[in-house]
């Protein structure tokens, strides 16, 4: 094993992770811990490293003793309990790397930390980089010229880290080295060589060009020699929103060099600017080394892509190693699980329950028929034939240079109109304005074609009604989804849609729960006629969202096609020129209405209410704890959330008593600015809850269903 696999010593075991994402979520006791770590700052009493912390740590010199005016290496040591790690510079998807904050004499100068290169772990869909077990980092201090032989000068540091196995617990040690003062250096014999070891270890500019090269994904090609004999190349970013961490970066070698496919970021603007990292790799010699490089802004190079480079890509953790390629697959299997479970509880939000009453009714009506195994699989055909529609455009758009997540298509006003004019005119036909397929003792051959037509287009119906809800575990699948390649993301998307359709699918299958349902009759009328009234509902909803996005005109353009579109379906029974003249009328509004309804209004002045990454930085630098709620018009989560939770006086006085600043992303009309931080955690579409507690820190996620007591919990109530 290398010096620098020594320094390290690669052994992850535990893999619980404080995430930046709402994938996953702290245990209850690791979300305690960390708040009250952050309220009490850096005012903790000094302290040695208590014996039961999980990270031993202390400072460690190569100098025994310390001329005036000298420049020597100490080192902040790590020794990492069995199990657990700590976090490199940049942590990847979650953590937060260790840092040290001094308290030297007058005169004394202590540089930053210098990183080892560290190893990469794999938890589910996230990627961050880590260390275990031991780690030295070495730090060069300098001692003042007028410092006097036969002293002895105690330094001190406060360090801090976040360590974590299957949670995560923020840790502050006090530290400190007592220097001896001698006209003469001397070397410490026991701690001399290994300081050497690791300052050798640590990773060295490359003198060669590098480029990072636009696109999707972004090129790194790098001119170094023997690329082709390299193993298992990784690429490390010192910024942590450069890349998407958990995208494989599939890389190349060739002649002249190596090259890497990344992933856009959080910031998109890779290949806009310059990109400084850390490049490791398995050597002919079996040893680990790792070169530093700067990659400006520009062309591939040349001979840096003539095959995949070669060696497996260790993801961390005990056990097997696996492939990187294993790993996406575990990653896509996982997603898939959450997304069927986001889909079976997709069919309790309240944007989804009028549709599936339409469904339940035509159950009733047709259990008796034998009718009902065939029209649950048409549903199921409906619903995953959509799901995989949507998902194939968003896939599209995406891979176009787009920020879009799910509910993107209810962005554009003209979309919103054309779903509100939709859920109008069922409305009316469950009202018997007017049918579809002729009256009801028409030919069986006729009625045949129209139930199965019905049974399609309900499932059809309801995933088109479902776009603007998002339930648990369903985000971060579709998060997850909109970072892979698009067969893994059009299987979890599929999985999604089997957990959709599968209530009422296995309902229309098992003859003991059609039972239960009642028997055909009279009565199915009036619960048919009754049923329009979710539907009109539901077109009114959508005639408020549009009312953000285009203001009154554009509602005043959606009321006036209802109209002509109510007139149209009356008249159209009446013969062939009624019929004429209702179409007629409909276009002729529509071709008024079609401006209001493609324009979006401009969003009010930017407020201190109004969410940014600006506003977030300015109140976090001045102490302020935060709340921020990304939301849209169109999510009725949010605003059933908003309704009963952030309504509640109980809520708002906890907040004001607090000082917590309120901020509102509001994500009804297109913002890339909202759609990249939602990536930042996990997310591909609201709501997406954050509170950043005072002092500092990362911000806790919470669950997307909000009550009262979730929320005061959530900030300390």
């Amino acid at each position: 094993m290398t010096d620098q696999a020594n320094l390290i010593k690669p052994r992850l075991v535990g893999r619980g992770l404080c995430l930046r994402s709402g994938i996953l979520k702290l245990p209850a006791i690791a979300a305690v811990l960390a708040l009250l770590w952050f309220a009490a700052g850096h005012d903790a009493a000094l302290a040695q490293t208590p014996p039961s912390a999980n990270v031993q740590a202390d400072l460690l010199s190569s100098r025994a003793t310390v001329a005036p005016g000298e420049r020597f290496t100490i080192v902040l040591r790590q020794r990492i309990r069995d199990g657990w790690h700590t976090y490199w510079r940049n942590p990847g998807d979650s953590g937060q790397p260790t840092r040290i904050g001094w308290h030297l004499p007058a005169g004394w100068r202590a540089g930053d930390i210098q990183w080892l290169a560290p190893v990469r772990m794999r938890f589910a869909t996230l990627m961050s980089y880590v260390y275990s077990n031991e780690v030295l980092f070495p730090i060069e201090l300098t001692a003042p010229r007028e410092a006097r032989p036969g002293e002895n000068v105690s330094l001190t540091a406060d360090g801090d880290w976040l360590v974590c196995s299957d949670i995560c617990i923020p840790e502050h040690a006090a530290l400190s080295l007592t220097v001896a003062i001698a006209a003469q250096g001397r070397d410490d014999p026991q701690w001399r060589p290994r300081i050497a070891r690791a300052v050798a270890a640590l990773p060295r500019r490359l003198d060669a060009p590098a480029r990072i090269t636009r696109g999707t994904p972004a090129v790194l090609s790098i001119a170094v020699a023997g690329a082709s004999s390299m193993r298992d190349p990784y690429f490390f970013p010192y910024s942590q929103n450069a890349i998407a961490h958990a995208a494989s970066e599939q890389p190349r070698a060739g002649a002249q060099g190596l090259s890497f496919r990344l992933a856009q970021g959080v910031d998109r603007s890779l290949g806009d600017a310059p990109l400084l990292g850390v490049v490791t790799y398995e050597g002919v010699d079996g040893q680990s080394h790792a070169f530093e490089i700067e990659a400006s802004p520009g062309a591939a190079l040349p001979g840096t892509d003539a095959s995949p480079a070669t060696g497996v890509a260790a993801e961390g953790g005990s056990g097997p190693v696996q492939s990187s390629s294993a790993a996406d697959v575990a990653s896509v299997l996982t997603a898939m699980v959450l997304a069927l479970i986001g889909g079976l509880i997709l069919n309790l939000m309240p944007c989804v329950l009028p549709v599936l009453s339409v469904k339940a009714l035509s159950l009733a009506g047709g259990a008796h028929a034998g009718r009902a195994r065939r029209e649950g699989v048409l549903y199921a055909v409906g619903v995953l034939s959509t799901f995989l529609l949507l998902a194939a455009v968003l896939i599209a758009v995406r891979n176009g240079g787009a920020t879009v997540g799910w509910g993107f298509q209810l962005q554009t006003a003209w979309v919103t109109a054309a779903l509100a004019l939709l859920f109008f005119a069922i409305g009316l036909n469950l009202l018997g304005v007017f049918t579809i397929g002729g009256v009801e003792n028409a030919g069986a051959g006729l009625a045949s074609r129209r139930g199965d037509a019905g049974a399609f287009f309900t499932g059809a119906l309801a995933v088109v009604a479902a776009t603007p809800c998002t339930a648990p575990f369903m985000a971060g699948a579709i998060g997850v989804a909109l970072t892979q390649s698009a067969a893994a993301a059009l299987a979890i998307f599929a999985a999604l849609g089997a957990g959709f359709a599968l209530p009422l699918t296995a309902l229309s299958f098992l003859p003991s729960l059609q039972r239960w349902l009642p028997k055909p009759g009279a009565w199915m009328e009036r619960v048919r006629n009754v049923l329009a009234f979710p539907m009109f509902g539901a077109a009114a909803w959508l005639a408020w969202v549009l009312a953000q996005q285009s203001g009154a005109t554009g509602v005043l353009a959606l009321l006036a096609l209802a109209t002509a579109l109510a007139f149209a379906v009356l008249v159209a029974r009446w013969g062939r020129i009624w019929l004429i003249v209702g179409a007629a009328t409909l276009a002729v509004t529509l071709l008024f209405a079609w401006r209001p309804l493609t324009e979006v209004r401009a969003p009010a002045e930017v407020s201190a209410q109004t969410w940014s990454a600006a506003r977030v930085a300015e109140l976090r630098a001045r102490g302020r704890p935060i709340f921020v709620n990304f939301t849209a018009a169109w999510c009725i989560t949010c605003k059933v959330n908003e309704a009963t939770t952030f309504s509640s006086p109980r809520v708002r006085d906890a907040m004001r008593a607090r000082g917590i600043v309120y901020l509102e992303a509001d994500w009804t009309n297109r913002d890339d600015a909202i759609a990249a931080e939602l990536a930042a955690h996990g997310r591909a579409g609201v709501p997406l809850y954050l509170y950043y507690p005072p002092g500092g820190g990362e911000p806790v996620v919470l669950p997307q269903i909000l009550n009262e007591a979730v929320v005061l919990n959530a900030i300390g109530a």
